[in-house]
Formats: structure tokens, C-alpha cells, sequence
């Protein structure tokens, strides 16, 4: 049984194909710059070389149908035919106050989620667009919807409410949602494998760095609090996007700047976070080369984006009262060692002691790995999310009526035995280029190591 998960941006639709009987990605790839000039689709298919072609993607649809050719193409394709695939699961980034867990797309689920784009105006319209393109290029399967907010769901009022008219909230559903909730989900069951313990007696801090970016505070196994908010842009600084502000600063630029509200908009969330420190860069590895070449804002970012993500840690450990372990995730937490060194610089008062070599060592997307040291009453892990795989588990349980809300439902993942082969066969790769990194990928994974060809 195949599976397409798809990832649809306002620009993009990231896809992965997946083989459930197999239990291995058979292709994945990314149409870039839809109803843009330059559109063009990346795709590597398993076992053979990554392929790119241009074509013009002037909409969703287009994109799509541009995937589903491009994976049944004879020569670079994964799957010989399209009814091979049984179902289509999309990530939704906003469900609001109405779902806590994944479901079957229907008219009524769209209708809903059209009712929240306002809640996410730079997600939201491309997450539909992308359902409606998908079903009417496989109009003949189930498909899923996986929200970004359901997992945060189990907040209690006291985090998810803002200190503002409550009206608000009653009439304008203004309130703490959350987002990166398919992240934390896969991150918090395998940090409970990974500290022996049963996933509802963990309390965690996992940290999901990347371009975009936010904290969450697990307790007992659910999320009890975390950064982002009514939009993604609260919280930690991101790449584009400022984070937390004094919420009169926009006030401030419309009154005295003669900002209209739309360009204000526009900086808080395209020009904001490390791109509106440095005024030049994104990617974390550019600032870090900046940085050390003497750019002093490049420094400066490092140090405001470190600093941020340590106060939400502190405040987290606070509001947990003990944390099992911090975790660190996305392409930041996962591959960069100066971001988290700074980040938990100075907690060791907290029990949250850093081994230095072992986090210069933790560079790879594909092992788990232990940075914290030997001593620490608070273990550091680094684990890779895998968010295509929950979207997988849970369109395929939607289908066989098996799904739940995650507090009643087990995934593969976290059974003790759980190994992803993929990441497994890669990671041989890595090790050689990475002294130290052996020692620290967690038991289990070192053991089933099976080297890949197809990471050669």
C-alpha cells in the first residue's frame, strides 16, 4: 500500500511517497516557485539519482499533477501505477479550537478550515488549496488532514489564554495555539524510548529550531504549554520572524513611521528574526561564517537567538516543575552545536549540564545522539523529527478506522524495538566524517546499523 503525504506552501508542495508494507519512502522531492516563474520539481526516488526538471507550475493543481507524473515517470519515478496509491495525507497548520487530532478530509472539514484562515493567513489559503488540488488530481482516495495544532490541544486555559478581553476569545477564537505539533509528537515518544520511561510519566522541554521555530513544554506526556501562538510568529526569533515583541511596537510604526498595517505585517513575519539582525542572512551556517569572519551583527544574531530559546527554557523548567530531558529538533537543533551550546550555557545550576565534545559532535539527521553529560540530572538529546512519517501512521489509521487522539493511540515509533532503516543505513556516512559522533548515537540505533548504498 502506497501512501503520498503532501506539505503545501503558499510557493511549494514538499511530497514524500511512501511504501506502508515495506515501511520505507520510496520518493520524495519538492515542486519549488509554484504560480511563480522558475517553477521546477527535485525528486529522488530510492535507488536511483536525484532528478530536476522546470516546468511551469502556475497553480497547486499543476504542481501536483507535476509530482504525480514525475513519480510514475518510467525512468526516475518510484510507483508504476497511479492506483497505487491509497490515500493522501496533508499537513494543516491551522485546525484551531476544532480538532485535536488528524481527520478525513470532507467538504465540512474544508469549509472549516477556510473559516480559520484568518487565524493563519500565510498558511492556512495554501494548505487548502493544496487538498482541493489533491482530490481533484486523485479525487478517487481518502485524504487526511494532519494539523500543526492539534497535539497542543491538552493545554489548560491559564497557558492558552491571553490576558485580553475575553470576548475576544469567545467571539474571535483569539488565543494560544501552537504550531510544529507533528514534531513534538514524534519528538516527545521518542524521547520516552529513549529514557526507558512510559511517554505519560515524561515531563520534557523540546526545542524546534529551524526556520521557523518554537518550544514546547511536555508534561506527563502531553503539551501543557508552548511558544508560538494565535499565528506562528510569538516566540522564539526565527528566520524570518521576530518572535515575541512589545505588542505596541506595530502601533509604533503605523502612528510615527507611517508604516501601513500590511507592510508592518509583512516585516514582522518576512523581514524580522536573524535576517532583520544580520540585514543579510537566513541560514544559520551563513551566520555562523560571518560571525566568525568579524560581522558583528551576524554575532549579535547568534547571541540574541541563543539567549531567547534559554529564557523559554528556564521559564519551561519552572512551569514543569523537573524536566527528564531537553530535546533539540529541526535543522538547527539537529546540525547546529553553537546554537545549542548557547542556548544551555549557564543551566547547569538547573541540572542541565552540557557535554561540549559530545555536542560538537552531533551534526546528522540520522541518528539519535546524547550531548548532555554522564552526570546530568537532565538528559540533552538530539533527535531527528520524522513529521512524514506521524502524517503516514496517521492517514494510514484513518483509513483502517484505527486513529485516535495520541493519548489513545500507539504509533510504531515508540515501541522500544522501533528502528528507522533509512536513517540507520546513512548513518555510517556521517560517522566518518564526524569524529565523535559513534559514541553518542543511542544504543539501539548503533546496533542495527546496516550500511546503505544509497548513501554512498
Amino acid at each position: 500500500m502506497v501512501i503520498l503525504t503532501l506539505n503545501c506552501g503558499s510557493s511549494s508542495v514538499k511530497y514524500q511517497i511512501y511504501d506502508w508494507d515495506a515501511r520505507e519512502a520510496l520518493a520524495s522531492g519538492v515542486v519549488e516557485r509554484v504560480t511563480q516563474d522558475g517553477s521546477a520539481i527535485k525528486h529522488k526516488a530510492r535507488g536511483k539519482e536525484e532528478y530536476e526538471k522546470q516546468q511551469p507550475c502556475p497553480d497547486h493543481e499543476k504542481a501536483i499533477q507535476l509530482i504525480i507524473s514525475t513519480v510514475l515517470d518510467p525512468e526516475h519515478g518510484a510507483i508504476s501505477d497511479i492506483d497505487a496509491i491509497k490515500a493522501v495525507g496533508h499537513r494543516v497548520v491551522h485546525g484551531g479550537e476544532k480538532f485535536a487530532k488528524s481527520v478525513l478530509v470532507d467538504d465540512n472539514v474544508l469549509d472549516t478550515f477556510r473559516e480559520l484562515q484568518s487565524l493563519a493567513p500565510l498558511h492556512n489559503p495554501a494548505n487548502i488549496m493544496g487538498i482541493e488540488a489533491a482530490r481533484s488530481v486523485l479525487p478517487s482516495v481518502p485524504h487526511c488532514a494532519i494539523m500543526d495544532t492539534a497535539w497542543h490541544q491538552t493545554m489548560p486555559q491559564k497557558a492558552y489564554l491571553y490576558a485580553l478581553p475575553h470576548q475576544w476569545y469567545r467571539q474571535h477564537g483569539v488565543r494560544r495555539y501552537g504550531f510544529h505539533g507533528t514534531s513534538f509528537l514524534y519528538t516527545a515518544k521518542r524521547a520516552a524510548v529513549l529514557l526507558g520511561k512510559d511517554p505519560f510519566e515524561t515531563s520534557l522541554i523540546i526545542a524546534h529550531i529551524g526556520n521557523g521555530a518554537s518550544i514546547n513544554a511536555v508534561k506527563n506526556g502531553v503539551s501543557v504549554d508552548t511558544s508560538m501562538g494565535l499565528t506562528p510568529l510569538e516566540g522564539l526569533i526565527m528566520g524570518t520572524r521576530c518572535g515575541d515583541i512589545d505588542p505596541a511596537i506595530p502601533f509604533h510604526m503605523v502612528n510615527n513611521a507611517g508604516f501601513k498595517s500590511d507592510e508592518v505585517e509583512r516585516a514582522l513575519n518576512k523581514k524580522s528574526g536573524v535576517l532583520g539582525i544580520t540585514e543579510k542572512y537566513v541560514d544559520r551556517r551563513d551566520i555562523e561564517e560571518a560571525a566568525a569572519a568579524g560581522d558583528q551583527q551576524a554575532a549579535l544574531a547568534i547571541e540574541m537567538e541563543s539567549y531567547r530559546i534559554r529564557k523559554y527554557i528556564g521559564a519551561y523548567a519552572a512551569a514543569l516543575g523537573g524536566v527528564d530531558a531537553l530535546v533539540f529538533t529541526a535543522g538547527v537543533g539537529e546540525r547546529g552545536p553553537t546554537i545549542r551550546h548557547k542556548a544551555v550555557e549557564g543551566l547547569e545550576f538547573m541540572g542541565i549540564k552540557l557535554d561540549k565534545k559530545r555536542n560538537r559532535a552531533s551534526r546528522t539527521k540520522n541518528a539519535e545522539t546524547i550531548i548532555s553529560t554522564d552526570d546530568s540530572p537532565t538528559r540533552i538529546f538530539v533527535i531527528p523529527t520524522d513529521e512524514e512519517l506521524v502524517m503516514t501512521e496517521d492517514t494510514y489509521a484513518l483509513m483502517q478506522g484505527t486513529y485516535d487522539v495520541h493519548t489513545n493511540f500507539q504509533y510504531s515509533f515508540q515501541m522500544p524495538d522501533y528502528q528507522n532503516m533509512e536513517r540507520n543505513g546513512c548513518i555510517d556516512q556521517d560517522i566518518e566524517k564526524v569524529e565523535g559522533l559513534e559514541e553518542i548515537v543511542l544504543g539501539g540505533q548503533r546496533s542495527a546499523r546496516v550500511r546503505d548504498p544509497e548513501c554512498d
